[in-house]
């Protein structure tokens, strides 16, 4: 309960001036609930005057006036909560905007890295849907929660007003409905709705990737339940679902059953009480009991709708709290500016939020201006990493990277996206005309700058096959450019912003010969004169750098030029020994000997020849 009430009360903390409104409209909905009683007391007193009356209807007094004021009544019930809605769904609305805009207010403060970890698609969902959940709650649930604590203490009085007998089996019912519904949503069913919604990301998550791999099903005419992994995320939510129905079932059957008993108990009460007593007055207040005891139903029911709703809103902020949770980039207190564009790794050790091991540890180097340093090694080295330390995607845990001799952490922030372009192994373009995709880097370029920088990045091609050109939209009527070009775009967004320091991470990745032969050309004009930091696997794209270092398991394996590496026959001569002869590999040309080494063709021959005798 205190979970839960802290889940509120955090919610109403984004409503600002909208608290009150949000009040109002619960007192609004309270005074509707009790308003809305008086029509049975209405009813129970015209038919006291009509048994009084028999058998003479013609000496039946009062009945228009019971029947007018049931009317109004119940209208002014309506009305008032029909204001109560309107001011909870105004309140509403603007807190579920103001809780969207201070998510997305702390989402752009914190570091770079945290966006290459979090899909734009899941951040929407988080951000987004959560905060659209707490809109059912305000706007419906909470004026409910009022009305349903004022109507059972009125109901209670009502109850035991006329006969306190009656009173006390519907009192039971109710009590009995109750206690069914705690047994149901408690216990081992209290965390489902956490767990159902953890399964309904993993399904939705794997339904992508197999929607993803549908080709290579068909391809190679595989079954879906070779995607074991979405088959199983749609199996445990099947489980999780129905397994939650079934240990429902007897808390709903008898919750059903007490909520709609009442009446059926009500029948041999008033014949008993009758058989004992007057006649007339139990008839009257049988009536009024047996119209009654629905409308308390009905409130046990906005109960227990009310209660999923507070969990709805419970699981909104704990996911939201992923978000607000994040710490954001802290801002420098003293602003510096770099005095060139060297960028120095002074004892830098970095590790992930969430991770064992350091990504990096103890790495020291420099990039003098006007240099081309080449971070190589395998997967997994540390080589992104490293980069991304020097536009703060991410801060150090301990040591320093500075820029012209001053600390990245004490720059300041739009003063330090200036001294670097950073070009990513996964470039996104924008659903926009490359005019604009361009000038992403510089908003303020003219076409003429934006036009030469495409050029220079050797997108002469690209435009001419567009049919727009320059203005032409990506991404819609099946307009889409390949990997290689997608890279070009970027490199011409680099060039535009003519930045002294270049971050290049594999940029020729996802390149063909043809365009991977472009990009070295655009290279040429976007690193010229600058400091360049370039990430690669492909060694034959930086044996012309002026320093390459191996990165290997987050450390420092070597440094130096190709041809001082080569003569060290170290980590780096491995590499390029492996790469030369996986450049020289041709299918069917060579085979692997059982015993290490290659087989020619003549010897593979042989060897074939030799198996298929064994």
């Amino acid at each position: 309960m205190q979970k839960k009430q802290s889940s509120l009360s955090r919610i109403l903390s984004y409503a600002g001036g909208h608290k009150n409104l949000t009040l109002l409209g619960c007192i609004l909905s309270a005074l509707s609930a009790v308003l809305g009683l008086l029509p049975y007391v209405c009813v129970w007193l015209a038919a006291r005057n009509v048994l009084e009356a028999w058998p003479d209807p013609g000496g039946v007094s009062g009945l228009a006036r019971w029947g007018l004021i049931a009317v109004w009544t119940a209208i002014g019930s309506i009305a008032l909560y029909f204001a109560a809605l309107m001011s909870t769904h105004i309140a509403a609305f603007r807190t579920a905007r103001n809780i969207r805009r201070a998510a997305m207010a702390h989402v752009l403060k914190l570091p770079l890295g945290f966006f290459t970890g979090n899909q734009s698609g899941r951040l929407r969902k988080l951000i987004d849907d959560n905060a659209g959940l707490t809109e059912d709650l305000l706007a419906h649930k909470l004026p409910d929660l009022a009305g349903t604590i004022v109507t059972p203490v009125a109901a209670i009085i009502m109850l035991f007003l006329f006969d306190w007998k009656m009173g006390l089996l519907c009192l039971l019912t109710m009590a009995l409905a109750l206690l069914s519904m705690c047994l149901m949503m408690g216990g081992k069913n209290a965390g489902f709705f956490h767990r159902y919604q953890q399964e309904i990301e993993r399904m939705s998550g794997e339904a992508v990737e197999y929607v993803r791999g549908i080709p290579v099903v068909k391809m190679f005419q595989q079954t879906v339940y070779s995607f074991k992994a979405f088959y199983a995320a749609i199996k445990d939510y099947s489980d999780l679902a129905s397994q939650y129905a079934m240990s429902c079932r007897v808390g709903q059957t008898c919750f059903l059953t007490f909520i709609n008993g009442a009446f059926a108990l009500l029948i041999p009460a008033a014949l008993l009480l009758a058989s004992g007593g007057d006649v007339r007055t139990v008839l009257v207040n049988f009536i009024f009991y047996a119209l009654f005891a629905p409308a308390c139903g009905q409130m046990i029911n906005r109960i227990m709708y009310m209660s999923e709703a507070v969990m709805e809103a419970d699981e909104a902020v704990g996911r939201l709290d992923e978000i607000l949770g994040q710490k954001p980039m802290e801002e420098a207190r003293i602003q510096k500016r770099s005095a060139n564009a060297a960028v120095s790794f002074d004892h830098v050790t970095f590790t992930y939020p969430g991770a064992e091991r350091p990504a990096l540890e103890d790495v020291s180097f420099s990039v003098r201006p006007g240099q081309v340093t080449a971070l190589v090694g395998p997967s997994g080295g540390g080589k992104t990493t490293a980069a991304s330390l020097i536009p703060r995607f991410w801060d150090a845990d301990s040591g320093s990277v500075s820029i012209g001799g001053a600390n990245v952490k004490e720059m300041d922030t739009e003063d330090l996206m200036k001294q670097v372009a950073f070009v990513f192994q996964d470039t996104r373009l924008f659903k926009e005309s490359l005019l604009e995709n361009i000038r992403a880097a510089w908003p303020h370029a003219s076409r003429e700058e934006v036009l030469s920088a495409a050029h220079a990045a050797q997108c002469g091609d690209i435009l001419e096959k567009l049919p727009q050109g320059l203005d032409t939209v990506i991404g819609t009527k099946g307009i889409y450019l390949s990997g290689g070009e997608q890279q070009r775009i970027a490199l011409a967004r680099a060039i535009l912003k003519d930045a002294p320091i270049i971050v290049l991470d594999e940029a020729t990745a996802f390149a063909d010969p043809e365009n991977e032969h472009q990009i070295q050309k655009a290279f040429e004009a976007l690193t010229k004169n600058k400091t360049v930091l370039m990430i690669a696997h492909r060694l034959s794209t930086v044996q012309d750098a002026d320093n390459i270092i191996v990165l290997s398991g987050g450390k420092i394996a070597e440094q130096g030029s190709h041809s001082d590496l080569m003569k060290k026959n170290g980590v780096y001569a491995a590499m390029w020994t492996d790469y030369q002869r996986s450049a020289q590999w041709k299918v069917g040309r060579e085979r692997r000997n059982p015993a290490g080494g290659y087989l020619d063709a003549q010897n593979a021959g042989q060897e074939r020849g030799k198996e298929a005798a064994v």
